[in-house]
């Protein structure tokens, strides 16, 4: 990743939900790192109200949740005037198809496979931004 592309990511507010905190962790280190400012949240629910008070310029959004899945919570964002525009990245550790396609029903913009390296996260994040 060229320093040109990652200093485009400094002051990115960016929210990350996930339920497993080692997804939070790694997603927060690698990215604040870049610059970028990073909200976490443990699910949906949680992950509304995040929404509500940081006004993320991008989210990313685990599929597989406890109370609100990644589908109801991408389509809950994509539903608001406000936060329409908002680019939400899924996150799932299988690489299907199907999940991909019911990504794309509910409005999401890109989908990311668990474990992801630090470039394939950067590289999600640019091209939704540019």
């Amino acid at each position: 990743m060229s320093n040109s592309a990652s200093r485009g990511l400094n002051g990115l507010k960016i929210l990350v939900v996930d339920d497993s905190k080692t997804i939070r962790r790694t997603a927060e280190t690698l990215l604040s790192k870049e610059g970028c400012q990073v909200f976490t949240a443990i699910d949906g629910f949680d992950a509304l109200s995040k929404i509500a008070d940081h006004q993320p310029d991008l989210i990313f959004v685990d599929i597989m949740m406890p109370r609100l899945d990644g589908y109801q919570t991408c389509s809950l964002i994509k539903y608001n005037k406000v936060f329409k525009e908002t680019p939400v990245i899924m996150l799932s550790s299988k690489d299907g198809l199907f999940d991909r396609a019911r990504g794309r029903i509910v409005g999401s913009d890109q989908y990311l496979t668990k474990p992801f390296t630090k470039d394939e996260l950067l590289g999600v994040i640019s091209n939704q931004i540019n």
